[in-house]
């Protein structure tokens, strides 16, 4: 695997550390607000009804965190589907030998944690809750990475960021296919037109940002309204704007230079903070050990470094995949208890999932609590790694 560290690259490494570093306190000061003596304003909030209607069929009022949800997070979701356009044709997925092992152990890591929570809820109201802990954080496990330093070698940084992207690829996937709502055929095909719209224009050569984003808000109010996730005219959006070389004048460049800190700064912010209002009811610790909670930590805590070692391993075994020179298995282990790490794409999908509040909560504090878990141990791993190799350099 290549070790060289393109500039972007760096930019989106940094990135995605600060979003880890407030995550953090994002999530602390959401859940204090939630259980101080202000913490029913403070949920109220949130669902604040704001925006307008233009008449009774078109409408665009919706509650704060609503618009956080299904609006902002489809600018994260453009972010994401930029960064894996990119990956694909310029970064570490470009290569099949490069991109082999990570996409295995992402594979392992999805498929893994779903099937222990499947296995635990089958047949109940909670089934649904399995893509739960498929997905990695990518801001939290790089957070935590960073807290290592350069004692890191590059080829980790670079295998956990192309993991959780394709990692990210996957939830968007489960979520286009496994969580419609109210499914409108009409509204469906009117967003795919202008998605194919989108893709005769890149074709022919036209690089103005304007004549991409006017038209991908009217694919996300489509999109919205067919049942199918709005997050994913994001996605869409982000294969539709031009790449041409990938340098700095591309249009996807530029997309993705101007949105690497608002995302950090703002957007996952505020989901944090609307969404970890958490309220802890008296029978919580009951509601921590049901099928549900219970299958989204263990497949947080032991699926997700299960499946990304496993399948590392056999990968390598197999002889389709290769270690980097400087990576251990020791490594892999750490990386693997990272990826354990479901933050923000867990709590998103929750929300798709669940209905009752009841079980929303219990989840939240599920993901909580095998996320913590998880990357604890990975740095812990990792941390001892580096220290016995300082103690005991080649």
């Amino acid at each position: 695997m290549n070790t060289k560290l393109t500039k972007l690259f760096i930019e989106f490494y940094e990135s995605k550390k600060t979003s880890g570093i407030i995550l953090i306190f994002c999530t602390v000061a959401s859940i204090v607000l939630a259980n101080s003596c202000v913490g029913k304003g403070y949920v109220d909030f949130w669902q604040t009804k704001v925006g307008f209607e233009i008449s009774d069929t078109i409408f665009l009022k919706y509650s704060l965190a609503f618009w956080i949800n299904d609006g902002l997070m489809a600018v994260f979701f453009l972010l994401i589907g930029i960064e894996i356009e990119r990956e694909l044709y310029v970064g570490e997925l470009s290569n099949l030998k490069d991109a082999s092992l990570p996409l295995i152990a992402a594979i392992g890591g999805m498929v893994t944690p779903a099937m222990i929570h499947f296995l635990l809820n089958r047949g109940t109201g909670t089934s649904a809750g399995a893509a739960i802990p498929m997905a990695t954080d990518i801001a939290f496990a790089l957070g935590v990475l960073a807290l290592l330093g350069n004692r890191v070698p590059a080829s980790i940084k670079i295998f956990l960021a192309a993991l959780a992207i394709i990692d990210d690829m996957g939830a968007i996937l489960v979520i286009a296919m496994f969580y419609i709502r109210d499914f409108s055929m009409l509204y469906l095909v009117s967003a795919l037109g202008i998605f194919a719209g989108l893709l005769i224009l890149n074709r022919l050569g036209v690089n103005r940002l304007p004549f991409y984003l006017i038209p991908g808000f009217i694919m996300w109010y489509f999109m919205l309204k067919s049942g199918v996730h709005s997050t994913i005219a994001g996605v869409l959006l982000a294969f539709a704007i031009p790449f041409r070389l990938g340098d700095e004048e591309s249009p996807s460049y530029k997309v993705q230079h101007f949105l690497h800190k608002p995302v950090a700064l703002i957007i996952i912010p505020l989901f944090a903070l609307a969404n970890t209002d958490i309220v802890p009811t008296g029978n919580w610790i009951e509601g921590s050990a049901t099928l549900n909670s219970l299958g989204i930590i263990a497949g947080l805590f032991v699926g997700k470094p299960l499946g990304i070692v496993l399948f590392s391993f056999l990968a390598v075994k197999a002889g389709i995949s290769q270690l980097p020179s400087d990576v251990l298995w020791k490594h892999i282990v750490g990386i693997g208890f990272l990826g354990g790490i479901g933050f923000t794409m867990s709590i998103f999908i929750t929300i798709l999932a669940f209905g009752n509040p009841e079980i929303v909560q219990s989840s939240k504090i599920s993901i909580l609590l095998g996320s913590l878990l998880a990357g604890t141990v990975g740095f812990l791993l990792l941390n001892k790694q580096t220290i016995s190799i300082s103690n005991h350099p080649a």
